[in-house]
């Protein structure tokens, strides 16, 4: 049996949908870029694609970098979890690209944090998480 809704079209709430979430996780990176420039640091790149895939957001940490991937979910927990081994080989590998690319290779300092943000625009920093 099926159900026609009249002025339902699948295809545009499925437009929708994806659009907020891409609007969700660029207000979660703004969010996140915000707090790091509190701390002191400066933004290098956003939304940086490497060898294995992209990375989010890369600050200047003195002479180091932070490379920073944004989870976010409705709640912090459902944030982490949508972190998969995949994707951790993929950041690492890019990560390694970028700093490969720096006049001390991969003697340069640095960190892969997690920044997991909630529907509220709570953020909790996981610094050093995929190391």
């Amino acid at each position: 049996m099926s159900f026609d809704f009249v002025g339902y079209d699948p295809v545009a709430a499925r437009q929708t949908r994806g659009r907020m979430a891409y609007e969700f996780g660029h207000s979660a990176e703004a969010c996140v870029a915000r707090y790091y420039e509190a701390q002191g640091h400066d933004l290098a790149h956003a939304r940086w694609r490497g060898a294995g895939g992209e990375i989010d957001l890369i600050f200047r940490n003195g002479d180091g970098f932070i490379f920073v991937e944004v989870k976010a979910s409705k709640t912090l927990s459902a944030a982490a979890a949508h972190l998969r081994p995949k994707q951790i080989a993929r950041i690492c590998a890019s990560a390694e690209d970028y700093i490969g690319q720096q006049p001390k290779g991969l003697l340069t300092d640095m960190r892969i944090d997690v920044a997991l943000v909630d529907a509220s625009g709570h953020v909790e920093i996981l610094e050093n998480a995929l190391m």
